[in-house]
């Protein structure tokens, strides 16, 4: 059953304050960051202690940079790419525990959105990363090349004896819609473990929040990037915020703005000009859900979410004069 928060839409996230904002002396907000997946995580942790906050945080880390080497499809020896290059093979390829949960988690949302969300997608994201950087699209040959190693339906679990495989030559796999969400949820794990409960992940833009801080409601939460009535400030708790989206981040190329996000049923950016946020328990599951939400479209998106046991989601659409419209898919109260 969906919880009664308050919550709000974000353009991008901006934490603040990033030191103590309380007014007890002992009290502050210490901040860690570290590169990992292509990107930056930043904890906060709100402890008296530096060096026990500290050692929380190196430890987090750690188990970030461990995952990454199970996630990754830039690293060539990682568990990933070590079963992407397995494609095309009759056998089963043994896997852990961690990537089974993440290809399983997958699989069951590639489904549930008729291959809208697909981690099969590798072979475009590549082509894409080129064509952003060199502002020119792929060509049809080059498409249509990747589209043949690209459907999730090739992609074969058994989950009994925790081995995959998938059944066409040359198919990649991109974790990039939900694998940082599924490490923001084990560093959180480890933060507990060593008593800082009172703790906000931001996974290169996802956010995992702990325990209120001490003497406050909750996390505040700043609403950054371009402008709308409806974008407040927040105080958040025990929740999990991720947007995906080219509301900030598109290419232009040829007159036509692309997103970062690829549809798995063309092997095309996005050319929509949406945004999606996703606000619910896990950070693995707002990942997932926004990204494969943005790729059905705003109408079939807001159906498709409505039966899911979410605190709120919305939608922000770019006009033709740059304006933003918002949607809600549930009711909701500024702070």
């Amino acid at each position: 059953m969906r919880a009664n928060l308050t919550i709000f839409i974000i353009l991008f996230f901006k934490i603040i304050p990033m030191t103590s904002e309380c007014s007890n002396d002992h009290s502050a907000y210490h901040k860690f960051s570290d590169s990992c997946m292509g990107t930056t995580f930043t904890l906060l942790i709100d402890h008296d202690n530096i060096e026990e906050a500290k050692k929380g945080a190196l430890l987090a880390f750690k188990e970030a940079h461990r995952l990454n080497l199970v996630f990754s499809d830039y690293e060539s020896e990682s568990e990933l790419s070590k079963l992407s290059k397995n494609s095309g093979s009759e056998k089963f390829h043994p896997i852990s525990f961690e990537l089974m949960s993440v290809l399983a988690a997958s699989q069951k949302l590639s489904e549930e959105t008729n291959g809208c969300f697909d981690i099969t997608i590798g072979p475009y994201s590549r082509l894409w990363r080129i064509a952003r950087f060199r502002k020119s699209l792929p060509s049809n040959e080059k498409l249509s090349f990747a589209k043949n190693r690209v459907n999730y339906n090739n992609l074969v679990l058994d989950l009994e004896k925790n081995r995959a495989k998938l059944t066409q030559h040359d198919m990649i796999l991109d974790l990039g819609g939900i694998a940082k969400g599924y490490t923001a949820d084990h560093m959180l794990k480890i933060l507990k473990l060593n008593n800082l409960n009172r703790v906000l992940i931001d996974a290169g833009g996802d956010l995992l929040i702990g325990d209120a801080p001490i003497g406050r409601k909750g996390w505040r939460i700043k609403i950054g990037g371009k402008t709308h009535p409806d974008l407040p400030i927040l105080t958040l708790s025990n929740i999990a915020a991720a947007t995906s989206g080219d509301v900030e981040q598109f290419v232009t190329i040829g007159g036509k703005t692309y997103s970062h996000l690829i549809d798995p049923l063309t092997g095309v950016g996005l050319t929509s000009r949406m945004q999606v946020t996703i606000l619910t328990h896990s950070a693995m599951e707002a990942d997932a859900l926004a990204s494969a939400s943005l790729v059905m479209g705003k109408e079939p998106g807001i159906k498709f979410l409505k039966n899911k046991d979410l605190f709120n989601a919305f939608f922000v659409e770019v006009s033709d004069k740059e304006s933003l419209q918002l949607n809600a898919i549930f009711p909701f109260e500024n702070n």
